[in-house]
């Protein structure tokens, strides 16, 4: 208590100096016009061009899409150069990002609802095209961060061709079709789910795009009913378990989707192992380095390598204990550990890229030195120490 009454006491002291200060305190303090002054040189109003650049956003009303056009076929040139090495040649790889392409019907296209995204549909996986009801939502989002190892670097006219090819394999144009600025709202009345979008909220910028000028904010019960018994309605069965290898050293690290470990037996006692088969799996399973290739070729540091990593965007794909889009530099050494050639081979393989070694995701061949890869493949046969 009595520390309470000398803080008090000193606060009421401090603002009766405050009080009696009065208008010298007032008059010490800088007037606007000299506060303005002092910040004249610091900053500058941003051009029309720099307005421009981040500028860059399309409404679902193709307010802010620029002109351009870009066909199915040059969107399947530019897919393979760009996109095929993170969402397979027809985007329908799982194994690093979930599907673009595939779950649509042509019913779909028809009625402008996936049937798959309905409840009791026996969908295993939602793709892009099953869930996106803007076509402005997929033309922003590919000219925003796509390529993802360097995201802003494709033309207008890239990326229309990249949208172009993506509704090719969704069955959604045909293979002749060249999208365009001037037909775009054409074929967003063919996406398959335009229609499963709702407006009834105030997300949208007010009435102008189909909103609500009501806040979305009320706090009412979004779930209610809940069923808290789960079902399993789809299940891997046991002769299919270890087929294809490790279902864990398969799936792609962020997200929700995970692969169970098949190399060890279901772990649910009492319950039937096929209806386990599926359970979520958080932690993958990564291959420990177990011995270190010794060559008589200088060395080469982790230090003198990250640069050269980095430069080259190798990081983007792979990790260095975690498989990323392609397989750990660490799963990577201790893989080829035993061969004798093994700085000649990875470097040769780092300069062609290659399909098939580490699954169907490929690697696209490396713009290199040849002494820049064989300074990599060095610390890889070192064992792609820290």
């Amino acid at each position: 208590m009595s520390r309470f009454k000398h803080t008090s006491y000193a606060l009421l002291v401090l603002v009766a100096g405050l009080c009696t200060a009065g208008t010298g305190f007032a008059q010490a303090q800088p007037s606007a016009v000299a506060r303005q002054a002092a910040l004249a040189n610091v900053g500058r109003t941003a051009t029309p061009a720099e307005v421009k650049a981040w500028d860059i956003d399309v409404r679902p009303d193709f307010k802010g899409l620029p002109k351009g056009r870009g066909s199915v076929k040059q969107g399947e040139v530019l897919w393979e150069a760009q996109c095929a090495s993170c969402h397979g040649s027809f985007a329908e790889s799982s194994e690093v990002f979930t599907p673009i392409a595939g779950g649509t019907t042509v019913q779909d296209i028809k009625s402008g609802r996936v049937d798959g995204l309905m409840p009791g549909a026996n969908q295993p996986n939602r793709t892009t095209l099953m869930k996106v009801s803007t076509l402005s939502t997929l033309w922003d989002y590919i000219n925003r961060a796509m390529p993802w190892t360097a995201p802003k670097t494709l033309t207008s006219d890239e990326v229309y061709a990249a949208t172009a090819y993506i509704l090719f394999l969704g069955n959604v144009l045909p293979e002749d079709f060249t999208l365009s600025d001037s037909n775009i709202r054409e074929v967003q009345a063919r996406l398959p789910n335009r229609n499963g979008m709702t407006t009834a909220h105030a997300m949208w910028p007010g009435r102008e795009l189909g909103g609500t000028a009501r806040p979305d904010v009320q706090g009412s019960n979004c779930m209610v009913n809940c069923k808290t018994e789960v079902v399993i309605k789809s299940f891997l069965p046991d002769y299919a378990r270890n087929a294809h290898g490790n279902l864990a050293e398969q799936s792609r690290l962020v997200g929700e989707s995970r692969g169970v470990d098949t190399t060890r037996p279901p772990s649910a006692a009492g319950v039937p192992s096929s209806s386990v088969a599926m359970q979520v799996e958080r932690t993958p399973v990564a291959a420990p380095v177990t011995a270190v290739v010794k060559t008589a070729a200088s060395g080469a540091s982790a230090a003198s390598v990250m640069p050269l990593l980095q430069k080259n965007a190798c990081v983007a794909c792979h990790g260095m204990d975690t498989k990323l889009v392609g397989p750990s530099f660490k799963d990577i050494a201790n893989k080829y550990k035993d061969r004798a050639d093994v700085v000649n081979y990875l470097s040769g393989k780092i300069k062609s890229g290659g399909q098939g070694a580490w699954g169907s995701i490929p690697m696209p061949p490396q713009a290199l030195s040849a002494a820049e890869s064989a300074q990599i493949s060095q610390w890889l046969a070192q064992g792609a120490a820290k």
